[in-house]
């Protein structure tokens, strides 16, 4: 009766903030409600099975807004293989650079530091995320609605559908451009709105680096003929020292009373590290050479497109 009750109130606050059929609340709002806004966070699960490390939540705020969330902690110290919460926030503030919000290709992703005691409900066995703190960090990320993960390239609606052949080639531009690797089928999602075929990465811990999984890591290539003009001109104007200046924190916290508390982000403390600490100051972000990668790809984009080898539309 209590989950009946709750779903109603959600389904309510999604009809009063929605922007489309995938992402129903107002990005901004989404953006400050998962790192920021003080929060009760209920009905935690596990998403594929018992004890699985990536679990859904809803969030509640004190007026009332809801929304559901998946969540998945980081390992002491930050980060480790196939689960830096840097990564994951690093790829939604990247697509920022290219793409407006109604086409985004990662749902709202942040970090948020949530109290040992609350996590342990479920963790008998979870520590804190960094020394001198009470919290365990969590990548989280928006939960999308009316999609799913059944869907093949289909190459006969490439050539006939140009808004179907925008948002994949879109996807596939941010894929390739972080070096997204894993391609396991549940990564990528698709709106099951047929006039507006939405395009999602919804797991980036496998990106920007050399590690590959073993489901596969196709979409870290250009893998389609042809590419949305704009979006590739958009792209053509970003500098190196546009990523740096997004990229290098993507996140950054203040440790107080054990409490990990969100700052707006300084000057990187150490370049060469993608998760930093200083003192009482926690930094997360791409290193120099994850930022340096980017941009050679980048380039490499350029040369196919201006050397008629890429075809842009």
């Amino acid at each position: 009766m209590k989950l009946t009750l709750w779903l109603i109130i959600l389904l309510h606050s999604v009809m009063l903030h929605a922007q489309d059929g995938n992402i129903t609340h107002d990005i901004a709002v989404i953006e400050q409600m998962l790192s920021r806004d003080t929060v009760e966070i209920a009905l935690p699960r596990d998403i594929r099975f018992e004890g699985d490390a990536a679990k859904t939540a809803v969030l509640k705020r004190a007026d009332g807004l809801f929304m559901r969330i998946k969540f998945k902690r980081a390992p002491q110290g930050g980060g480790g293989y196939n689960n830096e919460p840097r990564y994951e926030i690093a790829a939604y503030e990247f697509q920022k650079l290219f793409l407006d919000p109604e086409e985004y290709v990662v749902p709202p992703t942040a970090g948020r530091g949530v109290s040992l005691e609350w996590y342990s409900q479920f963790d008998d066995h979870v520590r804190p995320t960094f020394e001198n703190t009470g919290v365990v960090y969590c990548a989280i990320q928006y939960w999308l609605s009316n999609v799913t993960n059944d869907h093949e390239l289909d190459k006969a609606r490439l050539a006939s559908d140009s808004l179907y052949a925008r948002r994949l080639g879109n996807l596939n531009l941010f894929t390739y451009l972080i070096k997204h690797s894993d391609s396991n089928v549940g990564n990528f999602l698709m709106s099951k709105d047929p006039a507006n075929p939405r395009m999602f990465a919804v797991d980036n811990g496998l990106a920007f680096g050399d590690l590959m999984s073993n489901r596969g890591y196709e979409w870290r290539s250009l893998v389609l003929e042809r590419y949305p003009r704009d979006t590739v001109e958009r792209l053509r104007n970003l500098t190196q020292e546009d990523l740096v200046k997004q990229l290098s924190v993507v996140a950054q916290y203040r440790i107080d009373g054990g409490r990990l508390l969100p700052e707006t982000p300084t000057e990187c403390l150490e370049p060469a590290d993608g998760v930093r600490r200083e003192g009482n100051i926690v930094q997360f972000g791409l290193t120099e050479k994850e930022i340096r990668g980017i941009y050679e790809r980048l380039q490499d984009l350029l040369k196919l497109v201006d050397g008629g080898k890429v075809e842009v539309f």
